[in-house]
């Protein structure tokens, strides 16, 4: 029985081995296989189609940057020692199966986005590995055979609060790549800033674009039209898809500064936080930023927000106008003007051939089913995923807990968020939904997907950025790509170890969960704590050099920045 127990102790090790090629994502299948491929300049890429030679060309520059090899492209399939090879057979979108040998390497999908996928892989194995004394890589002979688990597998960006540019959203979008994520959500408009150039109002970027949210007066910074096709291209050619936030009624205070004749009213807290439903100019000036957004964006997919609305809402109560609107209609209250007001704006989206994406509140509204996609974000208000899937509404997950990547991620952490002390570690994004959500809701088809979330009111600066982005970012790609019956915390956590050497490589500073102390925390903005949690936090990191002088507001060597960023925020975004 010992022998038995012992027999099959070996062969399931020897398994997890094979499985645990250094990729992230996990695929599906890893069987290893006899020999090596050498890897170097004398290799050519050749494709069964020509319109796969985008995708060689992308392979090519990749391997080079990474490491200065230079592969040649070619268009004869049978000379190549690297070919791409669509097929008909039907596959799930994003399958593909790459097969290595000594002599040869073969991608094979019904779609290129599976072979990007494949392309994807492969780089990541190059990446792995050293030159050998003749100076190829020797990348490992095997047969893997991959597909996804969700087809929705998200990033958000908040530029709202805190603007990082072109430049820094097309880093983020090659490490989405890098990690098969494939779309790109990208919060755009909100209290602190309007940053999306609307052709037919110019001041909503000229006045609403002033000020961010440690700096209320700093200059205008938004995308031009132009800036956007851009990055939509960018995006495209890495197989994401980038969906607009432009969120309304509420935390519209930015455009209601540029065109205050639509502001929905002031409370104390929440100055012009809505727009005005009662005037019916609002309704069309609103369709008119949609249509032009919509001709930005091809997903024909926008996000109108529709959260938080309550924090304004009081104003309306307050209005005569909207007294006499209720009155006239019949509502009961505020909120069914809410319902009203929001059931228009999504009827032009849907006039425009596009699908209409809302945070969960929208789920007390009857948008059209077919129409609408769900984002659960109130982890504590579980009725609300149940109520979303109840009516038929697609959902993709993004919860508070883990999924918010502006909450810590350490409860050394003294910057980010917490949820009733709670921070939100790679091990709970990894193990997300699994451990989370009930499986009868988690087995429904009208979950599509997986998004984190990045809030940036505490992040003003990239190295903030890419501190709380990695390596959370990972453990997001394999929740989002990976079944759960092949997911194994220990072996992903061998394969992120040796990923932190490409986050060295490309000067990403990150945080590093196996030495905490190998990055300290990079702090923008500091909430009101008290004193002596920043002597400890001071005294845990003296050994280390941080750019964090006195993280104490009103002390000697903070910066005008810091100073003006000890409020609290009190809501999610």
């Amino acid at each position: 029985m010992k022998l038995k127990l012992l027999a099959a102790l070996l062969l399931f090790s020897g398994y997890l081995k094979a499985q645990n090629v250094n990729i992230i994502p996990q695929p599906k299948s890893v069987i290893n296989t006899a020999g090596q491929f050498n890897f170097n300049s004398h290799a050519t890429i050749g494709e069964s189609d020509t319109s796969l030679i985008s995708l060689a060309n992308y392979f090519q520059k990749e391997i080079s940057k990474a490491k200065g090899i230079t592969l040649v492209v070619s268009n004869n399939e049978t000379i190549s020692a690297i070919d791409l090879v669509l097929v008909n057979t039907p596959q799930a979108t994003g399958a593909y199966t790459l097969k290595i040998t000594p002599e040869h390497i073969t991608i094979i999908s019904q779609s290129k986005e599976g072979i990007f996928y494949g392309l994807t892989s492969l780089l990541q194995l190059v990446k792995d590995q050293q030159r050998d004394n003749d100076g190829d890589l020797c990348i490992p002979a095997c047969n893997i055979a991959d597909l996804p688990r969700y087809q929705w597998r998200g990033l958000m960006l908040d530029e709202a609060r805190h603007f990082f540019g072109k430049e820094k959203v097309k880093q983020l979008l090659d490490w989405m790549a890098y990690y098969k994520l494939n779309k790109f959500h990208w919060h755009l408009t909100d209290v602190q800033g309007w940053r999306i150039e609307i052709k037919k109002y110019p001041k909503l970027t000229s006045v609403g674009g002033v000020g961010n949210y440690s700096d209320s007066a700093a200059e205008a910074q938004y995308y031009t039209q132009d800036d956007i096709r851009e990055i939509v291209a960018y995006a495209a050619s890495r197989f994401i898809t980038v969906i607009p936030e432009i969120d309304m009624p509420g935390h519209a205070t930015a455009a209601n500064k540029a065109y205050p004749e639509f502001t929905g009213g002031s409370v104390a807290g929440y100055p012009n936080f809505t727009f005005n439903p009662a005037n019916e100019k609002t309704y069309q000036y609103l369709a008119d930023i949609i249509k032009e957004t919509n001709t930005l964006f091809p997903a024909h997919m926008i996000h109108l927000g529709g959260d938080e609305v309550a924090f304004g809402i009081k104003a309306w109560s307050l209005d005569t106008a909207m007294a006499h609107m209720m009155q006239k209609m019949n509502f009961e209250g505020v909120s069914d003007l809410e319902r009203y007001f929001f059931k228009r704006m999504t009827d032009t989206v849907t006039s425009l051939g596009s699908k209409i994406l809302a945070w969960d509140e929208a789920t007390g509204t009857n948008l059209p089913a077919d129409k609408t996609i769900i984002f659960w974000w109130r982890q504590n208000l579980p009725g609300q995923l149940h109520l979303a899937l109840q009516k038929n509404y697609e959902v993709v997950l993004c919860p508070r807990l883990p999924l918010y990547f502006d909450f810590e991620q350490d409860n050394s952490h003294i910057s980010g968020r917490k949820w009733n002390g709670e921070v939100n570690k790679i091990t709970d994004v990894y193990n997300f939904p699994d451990r989370q959500i009930p499986a009868d809701e988690l087995s429904s088809k009208l979950i599509i997907g997986i998004q984190a979330n990045i809030w940036t009111e505490r992040i003003g600066s990239e190295k903030r950025l890419d501190f709380m982005l990695f390596p959370r970012i990972a453990g997001l790609a394999e929740a989002a790509w990976t079944a759960p019956e092949l997911k194994n915390e220990v072996l992903f956590n061998e394969r992120l170890k040796a990923d932190l050497k490409n986050y060295d490589s490309a000067g990403i500073y990150y945080y590093n969960p196996f030495d905490p102390a190998f990055h300290p925390e990079a702090i923008d903005f500091i909430p009101r704590i008290k004193v002596s949690e920043i002597q400890r936090y001071k005294h845990r990191h003296a050994s280390k050099k941080s750019h964090v002088k006195s993280p104490v507001k009103g002390k000697k060597g903070l910066t005008k920045k810091h100073k003006t960023s000890g409020k609290l925020h009190k809501k999610r975004k």
